[in-house]
Order: structure tokens, then sequence, then C-alpha cells
């Protein structure tokens, strides 16, 4: 399975991209997660549909700094996407 989206609150500079890639790595998904310029972190996410619908569930709330007012995920097409990374 692979969810794309946007996570939006204050979810930058509280370790929302590397507490992300952690829970990735532990639950085996590929993907990615970056900061976007308008103060939203974007996801890529792949991986087993339960892995996957977990992270999806996590992100609601994110690490303890974080606080999250909306996630908006969809659907995605494999993108054969290797390992999972914090791009910048």
């Amino acid at each position: 399975m692979c969810l794309h989206g946007y996570v939006s609150g204050r979810v930058q500079g509280v370790f929302f991209r590397h507490a992300t890639a952690d829970h990735a790595e532990r639950l085996a998904l590929d993907g990615w997660v970056r900061n976007l310029s308008d103060g939203r972190v974007e996801v890529l996410l792949e991986g087993e549909e339960a892995a996957v619908r977990e992270l999806a569930a996590w992100l609601e709330q994110g690490p303890p700094k974080a606080k999250v007012t909306a996630v908006a995920l969809e659907e995605q097409t494999l993108q054969g996407i290797a390992g999972f990374i914090v791009r910048r």
C-alpha cells in the first residue's frame, strides 16, 4: 500500500521528520518525509497495509512537541522506493 499526503499544525522544529522516519523504519516501511515552505510536512509511505495504516494513525499526533491540526492522506500507486529517508 502507498499513501501520500500532508500533515499540518506545529509540525516543524519539533523533530517530526526524524520521529516519523524512526517509526517508519521500525515498521519496515519505505518512503520519505520532508518539510514544506508553508509549514506543513509532506509524507510518502509504502509497505504492508497494516504498517502503513499504523504510521498514518501515528501521524495524527506525531512526536510529543508536535500539535497536529490536520492529516490529509491519499492512496497512490506504489512508487517502488527502497528505504525511508528524511528529505530536505
